[in-house]
C-alpha cells in the first residue's frame, strides 16, 4: 500500500522571515541610538542644569529608557 505525504508549512516563507528579523534587528537598534543620545544629552549637562529640570544625576538613565523604550 502506498501513501502519499504532502508537508506544507503554514507560515511565512524564509525570505519574509529573515525580513521581519531584519526589521525587529533595525528598530532595536534605533531605539538604542535613542537611549544613547539621550544619556549623553543629560549627562553633559550640570548639576545645576539638571536641578532647573527637576532631575537628580540618578534618574538619568531611567529616563533615557523611558524615552526610547516607553517603559
Amino acid at each position: 500500500m502506498a501513501y502519499n505525504t504532502e508537508t506544507t508549512f503554514a507560515g511565512f516563507s524564509f525570505g519574509h522571515r529573515f525580513a521581519a528579523l531584519r526589521t525587529e534587528i533595525v528598530e532595536k537598534l534605533a531605539k538604542r541610538k535613542v537611549y544613547r543620545s539621550t544619556v549623553a544629552e543629560l549627562e553633559s549637562l550640570s548639576n545645576r542644569e539638571l536641578a532647573d529640570l527637576g532631575l537628580s544625576r540618578s534618574m538619568i538613565k531611567s529616563i533615557a529608557i523611558e524615552a526610547a523604550y516607553g517603559n
